[in-house]
């Protein structure tokens, strides 16, 4: 039977029977999912690193990224005190990026932020107009999942 040393979601560390020093893959566990719970980012996605992250603080690498981001282009950066952590988002996950207060969602490998609804405008018939808006409320509010769809 081979031992599983990482959750299948987000490959958090797990404790291995006999492990010494279980403090370290137990606080790696705990960073991850510190930055990972209700998830927020400061900006992104950026391809260059900040100059003076502070720990806790998490992006989005863009694409073509460098530095100590090279090669991470699509997962979200997470600085603690032990340098940089990647983790890769998963279909369905959302965060509220800090800089202009937007909340992205991951899916088909991308990250996007929901449709907004338009201002009703024009139409000579007030009954289509506004079944127009709210059939695009509704839209929006599954968007942000706010409602289920179907």
């Amino acid at each position: 039977m081979s031992e599983t040393t990482e959750t299948a979601r987000f490959s958090l560390p797990l404790l291995a029977m006999a492990q010494a020093q279980k403090e370290v893959t137990h606080n790696e566990a705990l960073t991850l999912l510190d930055a990972l719970v209700h998830a927020a980012i400061e900006d992104g996605p950026l391809a260059t690193p900040p100059a003076m992250p502070e720990a806790g603080q998490c992006w989005l690498v863009g694409t073509g990224a460098s530095g100590g981001w090279a090669g991470q282009a699509g997962k979200i950066a997470i600085w603690s005190e032990g340098g940089w952590r990647f983790v890769a988002p998963r279909a369905g996950m959302r965060v509220l990026r800090l800089n202009d207060g937007s909340l992205l969602l991951f899916a088909s490998g991308t990250w996007s932020a929901p449709v907004t609804v338009p201002t009703p405008a024009g139409g000579a018939t007030v009954d289509v107009e506004a079944r127009a808006a709210i059939s695009a409320l509704i839209l929006a509010l599954t968007a942000h999942g706010l409602l289920n769809s179907g």
